[in-house]
Parts: structure tokens; C-alpha cells; sequence
């Protein structure tokens, strides 16, 4: 089991993860269409992207916690 203070990290890495996948499959098919290729161009395009999501839920993610904290009962 993960400790309780170590999930919310834990869930930014899981959601930066699955969603930089899932984002990537999806834009590097629809920019070049599927081919022999086509793997190797998303293998490339995620490794860029998968660092760059988890850095961004990072940040972003705290701050919308506190937004969404305020604005709910």
C-alpha cells in the first residue's frame, strides 16, 4: 500500500500518465495517419509529452484542488 500523503502524488503521476497516452495515440494519428510508422512516431512524440504532463499536473493540479475546494460546499 502507498501512505496517505504519497497519493495525491500517486494519482498526478497515474492521471499525467494515462491522459499524455492517451492524447498522444490520438493527435499523432490524426496529424499522420497510421502507418509502419507510426509507433515510432508516437514513441517520440510521448516522450516529449509524458514529461512535460506530469510536470504541468505537477503544478496545475494543487492549484485546482484549492479552486475546486473553494467553490464547493
Amino acid at each position: 500500500m502507498i501512505p496517505k500523503k504519497y497519493s495525491n502524488f500517486v494519482y498526478i503521476l497515474i492521471m499525467g500518465f494515462g491522459m499524455s497516452l492517451l492524447m498522444t495515440l490520438i493527435i499523432t494519428f490524426i496529424n499522420t495517419g497510421y502507418d509502419n510508422d507510426y509507433f515510432k512516431r508516437f514513441l517520440k512524440a510521448w516522450s516529449v509529452g509524458l514529461p512535460i504532463a506530469i510536470i504541468v499536473s505537477l503544478v496545475v493540479g494543487p492549484i485546482a484542488k484549492k479552486f475546486v475546494d473553494n467553490i464547493s460546499n
